[in-house]
């Protein structure tokens, strides 16, 4: 079953806009954008680097496990799923920090991948645009200022290059490429090469859960709303609680996001509080240690409920 979701045009009047965010923030967490100024040619080259990046031999991108603001996640070395003996999420990764915010950067060797740097700063600087203003929409949709997120320095970027493969096995058990979870921050901004397998579930305290296929819209990112937001909203706008399903078909996706820089102070806003609907989270201090391990998914937001 495909999910039916809120496509929102970044193009259009921000008043209007605004309130479409508000709508689909309340119902799900979950949309897609358009018009959101990161063109179609520049997504293609990102994702053909990403798959050079991926057939590099093992050794070539074990150079790059753990180095700084760059990071290599080897295939199945992650898991999400907090219960002993839960098989690992079958997937690899890698990391790359906004370099004007994570500077410097050792970049992949251009002898084996020369457009790599060019490439990711151009897309990185079009895609943090494009979150920059639909941050700035979402403070507009909290009747907040539109730069209330960006004064209190709340703005920290950095994209996941995401390859999840086609073998699915032998076993007869369903197969995570990443299991149910939310994600940490503030939005997440994802494109992908058009290979189904991302699900959202709209209700996630509802018996039985109900998982919905996201079918990629050519020309749109799929956002969804993260744990912070969710803080920072007192649960009004809902984190979107989401999972890959692996199809048999290789699959490469793009994840960007806007998380809170380390040392914000993640706590409800005013407006969103009331008599009638009092603080539900504790405040969050995001420091760098903190940020570090929920990066990494050492450590899952816990929500207070």
């Amino acid at each position: 079953m495909a999910a039916e979701l809120l496509v929102i045009d970044l193009s259009a009047p921000a008043f209007s806009t605004a309130n479409l965010i508000r709508q689909a923030c309340t119902e799900c967490g979950c949309f897609y954008i358009v018009n959101h100024g990161v063109e179609e040619e520049l997504v293609a080259r990102v994702l053909k680097q990403s798959k050079q990046f991926f057939s590099l031999p093992l050794d070539h991108k074990m150079k790059l496990l753990n180095e700084g603001h760059m990071s290599y996640t080897p295939l199945c070395t992650e898991n999400l799923d907090p219960y002993p003996g839960s098989i690992c999420d079958l997937k690899e990764s890698f990391y790359l920090g906004n370099p004007e915010q994570t500077s410097p950067i050792q970049w992949p060797s251009e002898e084996l991948l020369p457009s790599w740097r060019p490439t990711m700063e151009a897309y990185i600087s079009k895609a943090l645009s494009a979150g920059s203003r639909l941050i700035s929409l979402i403070s507009l949709a909290l009747n907040l200022d539109e730069d209330y997120f960006e004064k209190i320095g709340a703005m920290n970027a950095y994209i996941r290059f995401l390859r999840y493969p086609g073998e699915l096995g032998h076993s007869k058990e369903e197969r995570f490429g990443v299991k149910a979870h939310s994600d940490y921050g503030m939005i997440t901004l994802l494109v992908t090469d058009g290979v189904l397998g991302l699900q959202v579930c709209k209700e996630q305290f509802k018996e039985p859960q109900i998982w919905e296929d996201v079918l990629p819209l050519r020309g749109a990112f799929f956002v969804n709303i993260g744990d912070m937001i969710e803080r920072w909203t007192n649960g009004m706008f809902k984190s979107a609680l989401h999972r890959v399903m692996l199809t048999g078909q290789e699959r490469y996706s793009l994840a960007f996001f806007v998380d809170p820089n380390p040392n914000s102070i993640v706590e409800c806003l005013e407006s969103c509080c009331s008599e009638s609907c009092p603080k539900r989270f504790n405040y969050v201090l995001i420091n760098s240690l903190n940020f570090n391990l929920f990066a990494s998914n050492v450590i899952i937001t816990a929500k207070i409920r």
